[in-house]
């Protein structure tokens, strides 16, 4: 095979692998404001000692808050190799390790039925594929924040609106219970 070709098919490859990638992710990282984490976590009335999941962590903010905020046992999970390690190493920067990690990998994969609070900022179509997942796992009277985008055919126990987060942006809050 001559190398222009080789180099085309090898291009190829890498694109659909990329692609691929792209389409295992629930969400783009868009990070929610610092304000807005707080009143997430709020609304959901963490305890210490709770164990708190973050699906689709990203940089581990709502992770990091939960811990070192409201004394939770905090896990995030994110699939983007590069923000899991950004994230762990924030978490042992801020000396958390024992209260806060992420786990790398795919949120549809993983067991949260030691769950008592669940975040997700997630677009609709992927919280519609996480539903069965949470309703099969979580027990009752687990709570439910979702950032911006309902679950479809849950009935929210709390919605709140956020008009401005400092930076101009609106924003909604749904709290639910199992």
């Amino acid at each position: 095979m001559k190398p222009s070709i080789a180099m085309l098919l090898f291009s190829v490859l890498l694109s659909a692998q990329a692609v691929k990638k792209e389409e295992e992710k629930l969400a783009p990282y868009f990070p929610t404001p610092p304000s807005v984490v707080l009143r997430m976590l709020q609304l959901t009335a963490l305890k210490k000692g709770e164990k708190m999941f973050d699906l689709g962590s990203g940089d581990g903010r709502i992770v990091i808050m939960a811990a070192k905020r409201f004394g939770a046992d905090s896990t995030g999970v994110e699939i983007d190799a590069a923000l899991c390690r950004q994230s762990t190493a924030e978490i042992k920067r801020q000396g958390l390790d024992a209260t806060a990690r992420v786990l790398c990998g795919d949120a549809l994969q993983q067991d949260y039925s030691s769950a008592n609070v669940v975040t997700v900022y997630l677009l609709p179509e992927f919280n519609a594929k996480l539903r069965p997942l949470l309703e099969k796992q979580l027990k009752k009277g687990t709570r439910v924040v979702a950032h911006d985008f309902e679950f479809s055919g849950w009935k929210p126990e709390t919605v709140e609106h956020i008009e401005d987060d400092g930076e101009g942006r609106s924003h909604s809050i749904f709290v639910y219970r199992r």
